[in-house]
């Protein structure tokens, strides 16, 4: 249990009440993904639990299964859409476990051989990441 208390106006609360954009991808009930808008490979999206909590030390044993059930689904379609033949995903607990945004999330970035990740922290073109985004969508249907 983090010791830390949940700040409902971080950027992903923000996100699910549609106070701050973002381009969704697919949701459910309990679990939204959206695309990583300082994506490190092509199709670099998160998976969040719909309800508040700070991260896996949080998190209650329904939304841990929740979330993961959304990181499988969502690592089956974006290796489908960018023709992976892999997948990282990654997950970072409180400042000095490199979390930055403090609402649970998963990232998903579809792999490829002999390719490395990007640099974080570059932004990206957000018609880019609505081309990349449709084609996850297609990949779930």
């Amino acid at each position: 249990m983090s010791i830390y208390k949940y700040n409902p106006e971080n950027i992903f609360a923000k996100i699910l009440r549609d106070e701050a954009p973002s381009i969704r991808v697919y949701e459910d009930d309990e679990t939204l993904s959206f695309m990583d808008i300082m994506p490190r490979a092509d199709g670099h999206c998160l998976v969040i639990p719909k309800s508040p909590c700070r991260n896996l030390l949080d998190a209650s044993d329904a939304q841990l299964v929740a979330v993961m059930l959304t990181v499988r689904k969502m690592s089956r379609a974006v290796m489908k859409a960018f023709d992976a033949q892999g997948v990282t995903v990654q997950q970072f607990n409180e400042a000095v476990g490199g979390q930055e945004v403090f609402h649970f999330h998963v990232h998903i970035l579809p792999r490829h051989e002999g390719v490395a990740l990007r640099a974080p922290g570059i932004m990206a073109d957000r018609e880019v990441l609505n081309a990349q985004a449709d084609r996850i969508r297609f990949a779930l249907t």
